[in-house]
């Protein structure tokens, strides 16, 4: 059987405080991680909260990487969604470890799209981007 995606679910703790409240510092990591990943970068919509933690996504076409970040933790949350074969998951994941300062990280992987029977090839054919 083969799954339609990979969603990797991205724990960060210790990392540190100042990287993981900065508006700055967080988009251009996501960012960042999506290119070095091979992703092809659609949208990127961030949100800073007060007193402090981060919300983002870099909607991709290949699905999305998304961050919500907890400073007063020290602890971020972090999806990486792809689909296709092109996307490098795992390179977002190590990028995002290391400029977050994390400490210790955690990582489980999902199948998602997982058939008894495999899909009609049509119906999973990339959608155009638009600009």
């Amino acid at each position: 059987m083969q799954a339609l995606g990979r969603h990797l679910l991205l724990e960060l703790f210790d990392c540190d405080p100042e990287a993981i409240n900065s508006l700055d510092i967080v988009k251009a990591s996501m960012v960042e991680a999506a290119r070095r990943a091979q992703a092809t970068i659609v949208d990127v919509v961030f949100h800073e909260f007060n007193p402090f933690g981060i919300s983002g996504v870099v909607v991709i076409a290949e699905s999305h990487l998304a961050i919500h970040t907890w400073p007063e933790y020290r602890y971020a949350a972090v999806d990486v969604f792809s689909c296709g074969e092109t996307l490098q998951p795992q390179v977002a994941v190590d990028y995002l470890v290391e400029q977050l300062g994390s400490a210790r990280a955690s990582v489980v992987e999902l199948q998602r799209g997982v058939f008894l029977r495999a899909p009609s090839p049509a119906f999973h054919r990339p959608m155009a981007v638009r600009g």
